[in-house]
């Protein structure tokens, strides 16, 4: 474990592990770069450089009351590429991660060359003015904080369970869970209103940077009219829809989620990415 300062003292928990051409993976809410385990190992071994940044709130990252807008995770992970030197980097975020990727990559961060948005759309995660799909965060938060106030335990493996595609290993959805349960309550109230009140949608005509979306039919959290509608807004954009998967397409589909991330690097590779 390393922890890196990137901002007012905070200290995020980083894995970097083998060499070549980077590959960054920043993970969803409530999880840590555990959930990664397998890809770090195939990615490393197919010559990548393969960093983990476990975001604020998480894991053995710093967990400060407050301070998780989208814009300050974006900044997170800006300061993880420079302190490392990350070049030409392929920034690889999941659910909550894939909208803090956006949103640096958009804002013209020179370090990404490359961007892979999993199980989501990396724009909004509810209805807004701007993207017309799901339900609104007025509707969706009360329920949520309501319910994490009450039982903690209870809601997050809830949450867990109606993830997957399919019903889960037990098993499984309990190692999520001691995941999750390193995430203090303070912190899953205020991601939850960044995951649900962000929206970049106004920003994506910036995109310049080759860009790839993996996402599962059956996810439950992952509107597929906003993918659609993603594909629309964005030329070029390459997407592996796999079918009957839920939101953990590393757990549920692995082979097919390795192959699609292999797939993208070696199609796009490294010093041809920016446009």
């Amino acid at each position: 474990m390393t922890l890196l300062e990137v901002a007012d003292g905070i200290r995020l928990d980083v894995q970097d592990v083998g060499a070549g051409p980077p590959v960054v993976l920043v993970p969803g809410v409530g999880m840590t770069h555990a959930v990664f385990d397998r890809q770090v190992r195939v990615l490393a071994a197919a010559g990548h450089r393969v960093v983990c940044v476990d975001q604020r709130g998480h894991g053995a990252s710093d967990k400060p009351f407050d301070g998780y807008g989208l814009d300050v995770l974006a900044g997170d992970l800006a300061a993880v590429l420079a302190a490392l030197d990350l070049r030409d980097t392929t920034v690889v975020g999941w659910s909550l991660g894939a909208q803090v990727a956006l949103r640096l990559t958009v804002d013209g961060e020179p370090r990404i060359g490359r961007l892979v948005l999993v199980s989501s759309n990396g724009v909004a995660a509810a209805r807004t003015d701007a993207f017309p799909f799901g339900a609104t965060a007025d509707a969706l938060l009360p329920g949520l904080l309501a319910a994490e106030h009450a039982d903690r335990l209870d809601a997050r493996r809830a949450g867990l369970t109606m993830s997957f595609g399919s019903p889960p290993d037990p098993d499984v959805v309990t190692w999520l869970l001691h995941l999750s349960l390193r995430m203090p309550s303070w912190t899953s109230l205020a991601i939850s209103e960044t995951l649900l009140r962000s929206c970049s949608a106004d920003r994506l005509d910036k995109l310049r940077v080759p860009t790839l979306q993996i996402y599962g039919t059956q996810d439950p959290v992952f509107s597929m009219r906003g993918a659609a509608w993603l594909r629309e807004r964005i030329p070029g954009l390459r997407s592996v829809v796999l079918d009957g998967c839920g939101h953990y397409p590393m757990l549920e589909r692995p082979d097919e989620f390795d192959r699609a991330l292999l797939d993208f690097l070696r199609d796009v590779p490294q010093g041809l990415s920016s446009k």
